[in-house]
C-alpha cells in the first residue's frame, strides 16, 4: 500500500509516457514535414557565414553590375535578378546579394526569438512552480505581477523602449524587451498545473517522507509540468518570430545594415510593383517558419497536453 504512494502507476505495456508521445508524433505527417522546415532554417541560420561564403557574398556587398542605374537601380535579368552569381537575386539601388542578406536576417531574427524564448519559459515557469505549489501571498504576489504585466498595451511599450533606448546592442535589447512581456502567459499556464499536481499521492507521500521544498518541486512537480511546457514553448515561438519581425518592420529593431527579415520585409514595400521577388522572398521565409513552429506546436500540444487543447 505504501509503495503505491511513492510513484504514479507506470503506463501498460512497459512504454513511458515520452515513448507514446514519440510514436505518436511519428505518425503525423504535418509533424514530420514542419520539423523538416524547422530544421533547415535553425541549420541556414547556424550556417550563416558558410553559406554566404559559399554564395559567395557578403550581405553588405554592393554589386553595382547587377541593377541597372538608368531605371532607379532595378535589378538586371528576370525575377529580381536571380542568376548564378545571385541565387535569390539582388537588393534593387543597392544591389546587395538576397540570398546572403535572408541566410543572415535568419540567424539574426532566430537569435531573438529563440533567447527571448527561453527567457519567457525559464522565467515562466520558475513563477509559475512557485505561486502554485506555495499558495498563500506568493501566489497572491505573482498572480498580481502577471495580471499588471499583461495589462500593459505590450507592442506600443516595446516600440517605446526600443525608440529611447538608442545607444545599446539592438539585438540584447530587443531580446529582453520580448522577454520581459511574454512570460505571465506559460507561468499562468504552469501554476494551473502545479495546483493540480501538488496534492497528488506521490508528492504528498514525498512531503511526509522528509523531502524539502526544493526537492518535490524539482523531482515531482517540474516533470508532471513539463508536457505542458514543452508543448506551449513551441507555440510561443512563432509569435517571437512575428513579433520580432514587426518591430523591425516599424524601424525599432535591429538597425541596418544587420539584415533582419522584418527590415527586409519593410524595405521591400516601396518595390513590390516594380521587383516582387524583393518582397516575396523574406516573406516566404517569415511565412514558412512561423507556419512550421505552430503546426510542430499545435501537434505537440495535442499529444503532451490533451486537457489543456481541449479547453
Amino acid at each position: 500500500m505504501t509503495s503505491t504512494l511513492l510513484k504514479p502507476p507506470a503506463p501498460a505495456a512497459g512504454r513511458g509516457p515520452w515513448q507514446l508521445a514519440r510514436a505518436e508524433l511519428r505518425r503525423r505527417t504535418s509533424v514530420k514535414i514542419s520539423l523538416a522546415v524547422v530544421v533547415l532554417f535553425l541549420l541556414m541560420a547556424a550556417g550563416a557565414p558558410l553559406l554566404g561564403a559559399l554564395g559567395g557574398w557578403s550581405p553588405d556587398e554592393f554589386d553595382k553590375t547587377a541593377i541597372d542605374p538608368y531605371l532607379g537601380g532595378q535589378p538586371l535579368g528576370p525575377l529580381g535578378g536571380i542568376s548564378a552569381d545571385h541565387w535569390l537575386g539582388v537588393e534593387p539601388v543597392t544591389g546587395r546579394d538576397l540570398f546572403a542578406r535572408v541566410v543572415y536576417g535568419a540567424q539574426v531574427s532566430l537569435l531573438i526569438a529563440l533567447t527571448a524564448t527561453a527567457i519567457v519559459v525559464v522565467a515562466g515557469t520558475a513563477a509559475g512552480i512557485a505561486a502554485g505549489y506555495f499558495g498563500g501571498r506568493t501566489d497572491t504576489v505573482l498572480s498580481r505581477l502577471m495580471d499588471l504585466t499583461m495589462s500593459f498595451p505590450s507592442l506600443i511599450f516595446m516600440i517605446a523602449m526600443m525608440s529611447v533606448a538608442k545607444d545599446v546592442n539592438r539585438i540584447l535589447l530587443m531580446t529582453a524587451v520580448i522577454g520581459l512581456f511574454g512570460w505571465p502567459g506559460i507561468a499562468r499556464v504552469v501554476r494551473g498545473q502545479t495546483l493540480s499536481l501538488k496534492h497528488r499521492e506521490y508528492v504528498d507521500a514525498a512531503r511526509v517522507g522528509g523531502s524539502g521544498p526544493w526537492r518535490i518541486l524539482t523531482r515531482d512537480i517540474l516533470p508532471g509540468v513539463a508536457g505542458p511546457v514543452i508543448a506551449y514553448t513551441t507555440l510561443i515561438v512563432p509569435g517571437m518570430i512575428a513579433t520580432e519581425a514587426a518591430l523591425s518592420y516599424l524601424g525599432v529593431g535591429v538597425r541596418p545594415p544587420t539584415p533582419s527579415w522584418g527590415q527586409m520585409i519593410a524595405e521591400s514595400v516601396s518595390f513590390y510593383d516594380t521587383d516582387p521577388m524583393y518582397f516575396v522572398i523574406p516573406s516566404a521565409c517569415l511565412f514558412l517558419t512561423v507556419l512550421a513552429f505552430t503546426l510542430l506546436g499545435d501537434a505537440l500540444r495535442d499529444v503532451l497536453d490533451p486537457r489543456g487543447s481541449r479547453t
